[in-house]
């Protein structure tokens, strides 16, 4: 019976064994309520909306696009929904573009009962719950920023990006040393490609794409898929 305190949650996940396993821990649990499971991201955009669930749990590696382009198309649309990322992925570059996409949590997969649960729970309650080793790779990787200026008694980050050895080479000459493969994957995600219509287009698995995203920010100088468009773009209007 749900209640004033309960907890209302949505699951997008491909895996049906994974599927069926969320729903059973959501159903044990007499403060959560599942209010709808979903294998693709074009079921999630489209029938979680209207749902308006308290939170959604969501993968990364979905059949039709990635759980962050999910998140970027649902967070505007449900201010009020807490988005927890449940995914075997990683590494910084998936964090950071989930977290800046409109993720509030990150747990890395396999999740146990009581460690779901309890994400569950402090994600809606304002919370920010990372699987341990994701929380140390953003603190490393903070830490890792070069400072823009010094002032007496602090420093001041420019916050241009949580990339390391981030610089403010011009973007044309950045582009110039990415290799034939890393800017036809460029060239694919500025069109507007997902992961998955990369990986179909080129051959390549999306593991392998994402090992070409990573290589495209370091050389960038950039931190996410947003910032990585807009400093291309930037390079052909130059």
């Amino acid at each position: 019976m749900t209640t004033p305190s309960t907890i209302r949650v949505a699951v997008v996940e491909d895996d049906s064994r994974l599927r069926r396993t969320f729903t059973d821990i959501l159903e044990s649990a007499d403060d959560c309520e599942c209010v709808g499971v979903f294998a693709t991201g074009e079921q999630a955009m489209s029938r979680i909306p209207p749902l308006s669930p308290d939170v959604i749990i969501m993968d990364v590696n979905l059949p039709d696009s990635t759980g962050v382009e999910c998140v970027a198309a649902l967070a505007p649309q449900l201010p009020d929904t807490q988005i927890l990322m449940v995914t075997v992925y990683q590494d910084p570059e998936t964090t950071f573009d989930a977290l800046a996409a409109g993720a509030h949590g990150y747990l890395v997969k396999p999740v146990m009962k009581e460690h779901l649960l309890a994400a569950i729970r402090e994600v809606r309650g304002g919370g920010v719950p990372m699987s341990p080793t994701i929380a140390r790779k953003v603190i490393q990787t903070f830490r890792r920023r070069e400072p823009a200026a010094k002032v007496p008694g602090k420093t001041v980050f420019s916050g241009r990006s949580v990339m390391p050895h981030a610089t403010a080479a011009p973007a044309a000459a950045d582009e110039e040393s990415l290799a034939p493969r890393e800017q036809q994957v460029l060239e694919l995600l500025v069109k507007g490609y997902s992961y998955k219509e990369v990986s179909k287009e080129l051959g390549i698995s999306t593991s392998t794409v994402g090992t070409y995203v990573q290589r495209i920010y370091e050389k960038l100088h950039v931190s996410s898929r947003r910032e990585m468009m807009a400093r291309s773009r930037r390079g052909a209007d130059a």
